[in-house]
């Protein structure tokens, strides 16, 4: 089973960004964090400052919008090269054509749900997205405490997909660290976003190989088939 970890430069130094990149150059993906103060109360970074992030990063783009309308944005962001676009399921009615189009500019696609969103209008849905993510904290702030009570829909995506051959990541994001991967891992996560606990590091590649293990050492059979 592959475990991926994917540092949120949301928890970075904005002012020494290309440092900050290249010190999680040991990481799967750069978890980039798009917010624009209307699906979220937060404003982060908009198409150019990505664009210069996919320019000098080492490793390739995790684009997560948290972003109204990602039916008329999201595309941008995959023609900026984004290795993989993640839009919410609650910003958009039809998810299915903005996947379509993402997967058909070359990124790959995925789906993001709130905590309080339930995944079972999607269960049927699993092949049209290469990748779903469960927000364990309310979008919008870094460094929130991680949500346990969104273990059992986690776990409902994982066995789904493993019981039809979805070949899905399985994404976490928020209040992960040494002491949440691992609970995580057990429900079914394999692809992890990292922030305060990564960048607040002194050794980042080293933080970053132990949420590795620790995640690999908590993996349940029900992720096997990924």
């Amino acid at each position: 089973m592959s475990i991926r970890i994917n540092p949120s430069i949301l928890a970075a130094d904005f002012v020494n960004m290309e440092s900050a990149l290249h010190s999680i150059s040991s990481a799967d993906l750069v978890h980039v964090d798009v917010m624009d103060n209307h699906f979220v109360p937060n404003l982060t970074f908009g198409p150019g400052m990505v664009g210069r992030i996919q320019d000098v990063s080492p490793i390739p783009l995790d684009v997560h919008l948290m972003i109204d309308a990602p039916e008329r944005w999201a595309p941008g962001y995959a023609e900026l090269g984004a290795f993989s676009v993640t839009f919410h399921a609650e910003a958009t009615s039809d998810p299915v054509a903005v996947a379509r189009r993402l997967r058909q500019i070359g990124s790959r696609a995925g789906l993001a749900l709130k905590p309080g969103t339930d995944a079972e209008p999607y269960l049927e849905l699993l092949d049209e997205f290469d990748q779903i993510l469960v927000m364990t904290v309310e979008p919008g702030f870094g460094g929130q405490k991680f949500m346990p009570e969104t273990m059992p829909k986690l776990r409902l995506l994982a066995e789904t997909a493993a019981r039809t051959g979805a070949d899905l990541w399985l994404q976490v994001d928020g209040g992960i660290t040494e002491d949440t991967i691992g609970i995580a891992a057990e429900a079914g996560a394999n692809t992890f976003v990292a922030g305060s606990s990564v960048f607040a590091a002194e050794n980042p590649a080293l933080q970053i190989d132990t949420l590795r293990r620790t995640a690999m050492s908590h993996a349940h059979d029900h992720t096997s088939n990924r």
